[in-house]
């Protein structure tokens, strides 16, 4: 039974639960480590933190996810450890958001040039105090019956290659990896597996700063994680692991 989960999301990203519910039904579910890495936001962290006062078993790592970009795709870094009230990370963050908000307002005009009638609104309400992101725009398309699922709205319209997708100010892998070092956070690669050129990539990471990368992950079958870590010995580096 596994008893560790290091890539967690709340209200305070795209995640479902408020921080204090998801410290409570991790430990409810047995877990003893976990960290709450939310997207380019450490707004959670303190409530979670306090929350995790009543569990003395379980013990929470404040992180963080970022996005990242290189050409024709984007790669996710977790961090871990960081010291999460530092005013320059938090100044970073507040950036990142920033334009995680103009770019769903961005995203939105788009739908509705294309026909979708999806308020902007609509898609604050749903995030909440959360960062607003891709996955609430999905929502608001699911909730006004365009597409079935979520996964339906990345792959039609919010994707990459997507008619509605918006792209924002991005930090590039190395630049996160070394951020995250001097914020004094561990870095790791999160949900490699779609990567192309992996070995390559893994290379100029690691002498960035990288530590470890994301083995165990919820989508993955047993024969990817068997080859995810094979590949993380193969470059030194810790297998994590997360359901994200």
């Amino acid at each position: 039974m596994a008893v560790v989960d290091l890539h967690l999301h709340t209200t305070a990203s795209d995640g479902r639960l408020t921080p204090g519910e998801l410290i409570a039904l991790v430990a409810r579910k047995g877990l003893q480590v976990v960290s709450v890495t939310d997207h380019d936001s450490t707004e959670g962290l303190a409530e979670a933190l306090e929350a995790a006062k009543a569990f003395p078993n379980l013990t929470v790592i404040p992180g963080i996810e970022l996005s990242t970009d290189i050409p024709g795709d984007e790669i996710h870094v977790l961090a871990y450890f960081v010291r999460h009230k530092d005013e320059e990370l938090l100044a970073t963050l507040r950036k990142f958001r920033q334009g995680r908000l103009e770019r769903g307002r961005g995203m939105v005009e788009k739908l509705r040039d294309m026909g979708m009638d999806i308020e902007w609104q609509r898609v604050q309400e749903i995030a909440g105090d959360g960062a607003v992101g891709r996955p609430h725009v999905a929502l608001a398309l699911m909730e006004k019956g365009y597409v079935s699922q979520t996964n339906e709205a990345f792959e039609k319209y919010l994707g990459r290659n997507g008619p509605a997708y918006v792209e924002r100010e991005k930090l590039t892998p190395v630049d996160a990896v070394e951020a995250i070092t001097s914020w004094g956070g561990v870095a790791v690669l999160a949900h490699p597996a779609q990567l192309l050129d992996l070995d390559v990539k893994l290379e100029e990471l690691r002498s960035a700063g990288l530590v470890g990368m994301e083995v165990y992950y919820a989508q993955y079958s047993e024969e990817r994680i068997l080859e995810l870590a094979s590949t993380a010995a193969r470059h030194g580096l810790l297998p994590c692991g997360g359901s994200d």
